[in-house]
C-alpha cells in the first residue's frame, strides 16, 4: 500500500477535528503555563506506550511467531521498569491465526492489560454505526475472559477514525458511553506500523544492510516526532501533556524496543499508564463521554487556531520500494 504523510495527515484532521479552547482562553492558558515554570518542568517529558492489533499485526517475518514478538516486547518493557501498558486486541485473529492466541496469555501474565480495539479492527468510516457497534460488542466476551474483573473498557479507535459525519461521531460517542468505555487517545506516533512490511521484505532477502537502513530510519523518525510533537504542545498550552504514544505488535516493532525506550528515557521521559496520562485535561472529553467532544489530536488544535505547524522528518529511506 502507497503512503502518504499528506494524505494521513489530512485524515487525521478530518477524523479528529475537535476544538476545546477559544483563541482568548487558549493565550491566556499558555501565558499562565509558561509562569508555572518548576511546575511544569516536573510535570514534563511523560509518555504512555500503548500497543495496537494484538495479537497480530503486519506480515510475520521468516523465524519469527507472533508469541516471540509478544515476548521480546513484554521482556523489553519489563527491563526498562515500565508501569502496565494496555494492548488493544482484534479478536478475529485468535481465528485467522490461531497460533497466535497464546500471546494474550503471554501479555496478561505478565501483569499487562487489554482493551478493545474492535472485533475485526473495523474503519468506523467505513460501515454503519450499527455495523461498527455490533463489531465493539463482539470483542468483548474475549475480553472478558483475559482480564478476569479487571478494567478492559477502554477503546482504540481502528484507523483512529470516529466518525466522519457529527451525527456518526455523536453515535460512537453516545454508544461508547451507554457501554461504559473510555478512548485511549493517541498524541504522538512516529509512523512505526509502516516499517514492518519492509522489514519482513527484507528479512526474506537476507539483506542485512537494508534491515540497517530501516532501523535507522525508525529510530530516526522517532526521536524527529518527540520534538514535532512536543513542539506542537508546548505552542498550544505552554507546556508538555502526557503524551500516549501508539504502537504496534510487530515485528521490527518487538526487535528495537530495547533501543527505543533508551532512546525516550535520553530525551528525558518517564513512563507513566495510560490511566495516569489522560487525567491531564487535555483528555478529559475522551474519559468521560457524556461531555462534548473535545480535542485529542495536537495537529488539528494547530490548523484551529492557525499556528504554524514545527518541522517534521519524513522517513529517510523508501518504504515502498526497499527490498522489492
Amino acid at each position: 500500500m502507497q503512503f502518504s504523510w499528506k494524505d494521513w495527515g489530512s485524515k487525521m484532521i478530518l477524523w479528529r477535528m475537535r476544538l476545546r479552547w477559544t483563541p482568548v482562553f487558549l493565550a491566556v492558558a499558555v501565558a499562565v503555563s509558561f509562569a508555572a515554570g518548576p511546575e511544569i518542568s516536573a510535570r514534563a517529558q511523560q509518555i504512555a506506550f500503548t500497543w495496537d492489533d494484538l495479537p497480530v499485526h503486519g506480515p510475520l517475518p521468516s523465524g519469527e511467531t507472533r508469541v516471540d514478538i509478544g515476548k521480546k516486547i513484554i521482556a523489553a518493557m519489563k527491563a526498562a521498569h515500565m508501569p502496565p501498558a494496555y494492548g488493544f486486541v482484534n479478536g478475529i485473529r485468535t481465528e485467522q491465526e490461531p497460533l497466535s492466541t497464546p500471546m494474550l496469555k503471554e501479555w496478561r501474565d505478565a501483569g499487562l492489560p487489554l482493551g478493545n480495539h474492535t472485533w475485526s479492527h473495523m474503519n468506523v468510516n467505513q460501515n454503519s454505526l450499527a455495523d461498527w457497534e455490533a463489531d465493539v460488542l463482539k470483542n468483548e466476551p474475549l475480553l472478558k475472559s483475559y482480564m478476569d474483573g479487571h478494567d478492559w473498557h477502554w477503546l482504540r479507535f481502528p484507523y483512529l477514525a470516529e466518525g466522519n459525519t457529527p451525527e456518526k461521531r455523536e453515535g460512537v460517542r453516545r454508544f461508547l458511553a451507554q457501554h461504559g468505555y473510555k478512548i485511549a487517545d493517541v498524541t504522538m506516533s512516529f509512523g512505526d506500523y509502516m516499517y514492518n512490511e519492509p522489514y519482513a521484505r527484507c528479512v526474506a532477502k537476507n539483506d542485512p544492510a537494508a534491515i540497517a537502513q530501516l532501523e535507522t530510519s525508525y529510530l530516526a523518525a522517532a526521536a524527529s516526532t518527540i520534538d514535532y510533537t512536543r513542539k506542537m504542545s508546548k505552542a498550544l498550552y505552554g507546556r508538555d501533556i502526557p503524551y500516549v504514544l501508539l504502537m504496534h505488535v510487530g515485528a521490527l516493532d518487538a526487535g528495537l524496543l530495547p533501543r527505543l525506550l533508551k532512546l525516550y528515557q535520553d530525551k528525558g521521559f518517564t513512563f507513566i499508564t495510560l490511566q495516569d496520562a489522560e487525567k491531564d485535561p487535555f483528555y478529559k472529553a475522551d474519559v468521560d463521554l457524556t461531555l462534548p467532544a473535545g480535542a485529542n489530536s495536537l495537529e488539528s488544535e494547530m490548523h484551529a487556531h492557525n499556528l504554524p505547524m514545527p518541522p517534521h522528518q519524513r522517513p529517510t529511506v523508501d518504504l515502498n520500494t526497499i527490498c522489492r
